[in-house]
Formats: structure tokens, C-alpha cells, sequence
């Protein structure tokens, strides 16, 4: 039997229910406005929908499983794995939806004249489908082998126990720290991190010398274009500035578990860093809410139409026909 839940614990799962509250719905929304309005059916809004439904998970799935880790019950090893790997899924997925995302917005202000008939949205679904094989494959991996099994049944049998193997569920019980460190932080995540850092760079760059190219030019268009272009980088580029800066911390923890185990971690930082990773699926939408005037005209149009019963169609179609970023 889990012990009872300490004051402690009370709090923990008191700040993870907020947060699946706000992340939840906040997705949930973002992924309504995108099926809503026609604007924002391109690609890029695609894999940002494949972003929201990661959210959505880590808070209807992930962040009720983690609540289940923190109590500790008493299961079988493959039963425990099975409750730490979802969030292991959900971490890689939106590490490729924000590299395809980068990727597609480089590809908008590199080849912005052929830029339609390369990103197709077949291809886009195609990606969208392998990013998200991709992550099941990473995240899985401990499934595959990569775990504390052995490590455990050692231990056992050193202690001379014949007893059935059940263990007290927690996360680096059953999952590897150097599959944590080696795997998955220095194979797939950091990577993707730089790459999507470097492309942003070149981003910027790019739209900053064809805007001070077109200041002296007679046509206004290409000059709209990448001014639009560049209020949408930076917005996603802050959304990937507050991934990295939610995920990065846990991250490092790890590697000091791997890599100084003498070291003694207070609990407290190792509750702020899981925090961290598990709120950053409510900030996605905010940012949206407040940088992308595509999104925010969608929210509001399903704000008035379906929760201020205002049926006012005529203005709400005038709302979704807007194309300002």
C-alpha cells in the first residue's frame, strides 16, 4: 500500500491540476481556431496543431500519471515503465513539431515564390506522421530494454530476497539515467534545440536583409510579406525560447544525478523543474493569444459565438476572414 499523501504532496498535486486546467482547455482552444479559420490552415499552423495536441496530452495524461509517480504505489516493474514513458512521448513530439516548425518558416522567407508548391499539405501531414513515429520510437526505447531491470533484479538477489518483484513506482527507479542523459538530452533534445537556434538565426538574417533591400522599393508587397513573416518568427521563436528554458533545467538535474551522484539535489528544485516542464504546455496558447493576431481573432470569434451566444454571423465571418498576423 502507498503511504498516505503528506501536506507536501497535497500541494504538488494541487499546482499539477491548475496546470493541466489551464493547459488543457488553452489547447483544446488552439486547435479549435485552427479547424475554425481559414487562415490558419497553412502548414505552419498544422504542425503547431500537432504541438497543442502534445499539450493536450501531457495534461490529460501525462501530469495525472505523474501525480500517480509522486504518491508511489506499489507495482510491477513493466507496469511502472508503462506510467513513465508517455511523458518521454509527449517531450519528443513537441521537440519535432517546433523543429518542423522552424523548418517551415525557414522555407517561407528562403523560397517564399516556390514556397507553396514545396510544402504541400500532403507533405506536411507526412512530416507531421513521422515526427510523431519518431517520438514513440525515442520514447519508448526504455520499453525496448534500456531500463533498471536488471539493475533491480541484481539488487534483489545480492539481498538475498525470493520475493515476487514488485517496486515502489517512481521515475528513476525504472527509468535509466544514462538513457535519460546519453539517448535521450544529448541525442534528442539538445540537438533539435541548436539546429532550431541556428535556423532561427538564419531566419532573422534572411528577412533582415530583404527588408532593408526593399525600403527603397515602389512596391510595398514583398516588404508586408516579410514584415508579417518576421512578427510570426519571433513569436514562435519565443515559443521555442520558453520550451527550451522549461525542459533545460529537468535536463541538468539529470545529468548531475548521472554524473555526481555524491551530490545531494534538494527536492525543491526537482519539484520547480518538473513545474516547469509540465507548465509549459499552458504557455503555448498564451503566447498565441497575445503575439499572433491570426490566433487571437479566432479565439475571440469562438469566445462571442459559442460562450457569449452572441450570433452576430455576419461580424464573426468578417473576424475570420482577417489574414493580419
Amino acid at each position: 500500500m502507498a503511504h498516505p499523501i503528506s501536506a507536501f504532496q497535497a500541494a504538488y498535486i494541487s499546482i499539477e491540476v491548475l496546470i493541466a486546467l489551464v493547459s488543457v482547455p488553452g489547447n483544446i482552444l488552439v486547435i479549435w481556431a485552427v479547424k475554425m479559420n481559414q487562415a490558419l490552415r497553412d502548414a505552419t499552423f498544422c504542425f503547431i496543431v500537432s504541438l497543442a495536441v502534445a499539450d493536450v496530452a501531457v495534461g490529460a495524461l501525462v501530469i495525472p500519471l505523474a501525480i500517480i509517480i509522486n504518491i508511489g504505489p506499489q507495482t510491477e516493474f513493466y507496469t511502472c515503465l508503462m506510467v513513465a514513458c508517455p511523458v518521454l512521448i509527449l517531450t519528443e513530439s513537441s521537440i519535432l513539431a517546433l523543429l518542423a516548425i522552424a523548418v517551415d518558416r525557414y522555407l517561407r522567407v528562403k523560397i517564399p515564390v516556390r514556397y507553396k508548391s514545396v510544402v504541400t499539405p500532403r507533405r506536411a501531414a507526412v512530416a507531421i506522421a513521422c515526427c510523431w513515429i519518431v517520438s514513440f520510437l525515442v520514447g519508448l526505447t526504455p520499453m525496448f530494454g534500456w531500463n533498471n531491470l536488471n539493475k533491480m533484479q541484481r539488487t534483489q538477489e545480492l539481498n538475498g530476497s525470493h520475493t515476487e518483484f514488485v517496486i515502489t513506482c517512481q521515475f528513476e527507479t525504472v527509468i535509466s539515467m544514462e538513457y535519460m542523459v546519453y539517448f535521450n538530452f544529448f541525442v534528442w533534445v539538445l540537438p533539435p534545440l541548436l539546429l532550431m537556434l541556428l535556423i532561427y538565426l538564419e531566419v532573422f538574417n534572411l528577412i533582415r536583409k530583404q527588408l532593408n533591400k526593399k525600403v527603397s522599393s515602389s512596391s510595398n508587397d514583398p516588404q508586408k510579406y516579410y514584415g508579417k513573416e518576421l512578427k510570426i518568427a519571433k513569436s514562435l521563436a519565443l515559443v521555442l525560447f520558453l520550451f527550451a528554458l522549461s525542459w533545460l533545467p529537468l535536463h541538468v538535474l539529470n545529468c548531475i544525478t548521472l554524473f555526481c551522484p555524491s551530490c545531494q539535489t534538494p527536492p525543491i528544485l526537482t519539484y520547480i523543474a518538473i513545474f516547469l516542464t509540465h507548465g509549459n504546455s499552458a504557455m503555448n496558447p498564451i503566447v498565441y493569444a497575445f503575439r499572433i493576431k491570426k490566433f487571437r481573432t479566432a479565439f475571440l470569434q469562438i469566445w462571442n459565438q459559442y460562450f457569449c451566444c452572441k450570433t452576430n454571423k455576419n461580424a464573426t465571418s468578417t473576424a475570420m476572414a482577417e489574414t493580419g498576423n
